[in-house]
């Protein structure tokens, strides 16, 4: 099967930051040890980055393909002006924080993943840009699966994993 809209596609990946020239290895599915695998997504439902699902789009299981994605095409160009200060309080991650370490803030949009560049007693300055903001990326891709969506899927608009979902 290919790789269409409301295919749920499962595949593991390697992801390096190739800005300087060099690859730079950030993940890698087969050595994460939080991950459960393969990554899966809903295939059409912007569940991805676009231009890696666009690259995804025909392929089906067993396929290898290496996708480079600018800065624009990826995560968009770093906002220098993207630090806000907020309460040490709305911090979510960890109980002690410290300058470049990564929290979850909640916004309106839902959770945010952001950088602590200044630590204070009671607030911190945070880089609001997305961690890999201003990278060009490189992805190593090998599908392992292809399938149809269930009904449930695309009501739910997200793939569940074996054994269904949990919540």
């Amino acid at each position: 099967m290919q790789i269409s809209k409301d295919s749920v596609v499962q595949f593991n990946y390697v992801l390096s930051d190739i800005t300087s020239g060099d690859k730079v290895e950030l993940e890698n599915s087969n050595k994460n040890t939080n991950s459960d695998g393969p990554l899966l997504y809903l295939h059409g439902h912007q569940q991805m980055l676009a231009g890696l699902e666009q690259a995804l789009e025909g392929k089906q299981a067993g396929d290898e393909l290496e996708v480079s994605l600018s800065p624009e095409q990826a995560y968009g160009e770093r906002d220098e002006n993207a630090i806000q200060s907020v309460q040490v309080k709305h911090l979510m991650g960890a109980k002690k924080w410290k300058e470049g370490m990564t929290a979850v803030v909640q916004t309106e949009q839902g959770q945010r993943q952001v950088v602590i560049v200044k630590m204070g007693m009671f607030k911190a300055d945070v880089d609001t840009n997305h961690p890999l903001a201003g990278k060009s990326l490189h992805f190593l891709i090998n599908i392992t699966s292809v399938r149809a969506a269930t009904t449930e899927e695309l009501a739910h608009g997200h793939a569940h994993g074996e054994g269904g979902h949990n919540h």
